[in-house]
């Protein structure tokens, strides 16, 4: 077993080890300081702070109606949400195209009543980015919903209390390592997000070349400038999990089990 985990460990090491093995060290300032680098990293930021607030926004009362409601076909409901989580993003970028594109389900109206065009705007970036980062914080907000005791939530309504008020006042504040966890794995993840984002939004510098995007492009015209960014976005999502890892994960025997 000891030399099976060894195994899986080094075939996940080595990607990343031929990265700084290949890694030009002594121009890694030069390329990250670049102008289309830093507007690229710039933008990512931007959009993928959007997304997140989003996911906070309304994935919060999405995870509680998940974890706290009882009605027909909440285990088809759930999966549906969290689809794109295991959706080849390509097929999340099509399917968002032809939802709200200028001649999509819902995009069709809004072209015609606004005059709007959502796909190739920084919008759709963030729309994007949000449809595949909101199931990373549903998940996780569910489930801490669910392991939570409600005996505090059940005094509060017998004092008198909203449900918002018990919500806001009570449930908020039990659940906040989740609701932060959750929301950082969110921005992690809509921040390398590429596939829908390209399909969706396209590659435009400054409006949505995102930094995957970047890395995508340098990789046909420069692969150290390449290779520097990848590293860059290695770090930073590396760093999310190894933070985020107990919060993730859990550190309780009883981990809820979704049904």
């Amino acid at each position: 077993m000891l030399a099976l985990a060894i195994v899986a460990i080094s075939f996940f090491a080595l990607p990343l080890i031929g990265l700084i093995w290949r890694a030009p060290w002594s121009k890694a300032w030069t390329y990250l300081s670049d102008h289309a680098a830093l507007t690229a990293l710039r933008l990512s930021l931007h959009t993928s702070l959007w997304a997140t607030a989003l996911s906070v926004l309304f994935g919060v009362p999405l995870a509680w109606l998940l974890a706290r409601t009882q009605f027909p076909g909440r285990s088809a409901v759930r999966a549906l949400c969290t689809l794109s989580m295991v959706l080849p993003p390509v097929v999340g970028g099509v399917a968002l195209f032809f939802a709200l594109g200028r001649r999509g389900l819902v995009g069709q109206w809004l072209y015609r009543w606004f005059d709007y065009q959502l796909p190739f705007t920084t919008a759709a970036v963030v729309v994007a980015q949000t449809f595949v980062a909101m199931p990373f914080l549903v998940i996780t907000v569910e489930a801490a919903l669910r392991q939570l005791d409600t005996a505090p939530e059940d005094a509060a309504r017998t004092l008198g209390a909203s449900r918002w008020y018990g919500f806001r006042r009570v449930t908020l504040p039990a659940i906040r390592p989740a609701l932060v966890a959750g929301a950082v794995l969110s921005w992690a993840r809509a921040l390398g997000e590429f596939g829908a984002t390209i399909t969706f939004a396209g590659s435009y510098p400054g409006t949505t070349q995102t930094m995957p995007l970047a890395v995508y492009l340098a990789r046909e015209t420069n692969p150290e400038q390449a290779i520097v960014l990848s590293l860059l976005m290695i770090a930073i999502s590396f760093t999310v999990l190894v933070t985020l890892r107990d919060r993730w994960f859990g550190n309780r025997h009883d981990t809820a089990v979704l049904s």
